[in-house]
């Protein structure tokens, strides 16, 4: 299946979609499908479950920008308004079903209090390390360790992360230029 046969089938469709692009060898695949199956169940007639094996559309898994599996995507009048790749909770899954039925994109989730200050702890004790005992190159990498896990503390939060990073994820999913099969 192509992209353009892909985006016919969405423009097509009655209903809002959420496409499963997964693998019978998927370990994270299998583990969400019972959840999959509930939300199917709890939305029916509201909102579509597809399922697309990415080993039979390699094709459009690249036209897709697909990098991982499993991903799960929901459309809304055939406009993408959601992504989700990796295995998540069922109440996780159902924000993208929500998006799907509403077009509004899922709340991102942010790391809870407990685990923001345990990463905090963890990036000043490194800080420490190579403050008080580190020697030579050593130094150097634990203060650089500590900085990056302090930042995984913070960094949904941060403005400057949040930009760049959204402009990042819209080139990467643009079509290069002089990349086209035509």
């Amino acid at each position: 299946m192509t992209k353009d046969e892909f985006n016919e089938k969405l423009r097509n469709s009655s209903l809002p979609v959420v496409v499963d692009f997964w693998a019978p060898w998927c370990g994270p695949c299998r583990a969400i499908e019972p959840a999959l199956a509930k939300l199917h169940t709890e939305y029916v007639e509201r909102v579509d479950l597809w399922k697309i094996n990415v080993d039979e559309e390699a094709e459009l898994l690249r036209e897709l920008h697909l990098y991982g599996i499993p991903t799960l995507i929901a459309y809304h009048s055939g406009q993408e308004v959601g992504r989700r790749t990796g295995a998540a909770s069922t109440r996780q899954l159902s924000l993208l079903f929500d998006s799907a039925l509403s077009g509004i994109p899922p709340a991102q989730a942010g790391a809870t209090a407990a685990d923001r200050i345990l990463r905090m702890g963890v990036g000043l004790a490194l800080a420490g390390l190579g403050f008080l005992g580190g020697i030579g190159w050593t130094r150097h990498l634990l203060i650089g360790v500590s900085v990056l896990v302090l930042f995984t503390a913070i960094y949904d939060r941060c403005p400057i992360y949040r930009t760049v990073s959204t402009r990042l994820k819209d080139y990467l999913r643009r079509k290069p230029a002089g990349l086209s099969r035509e």
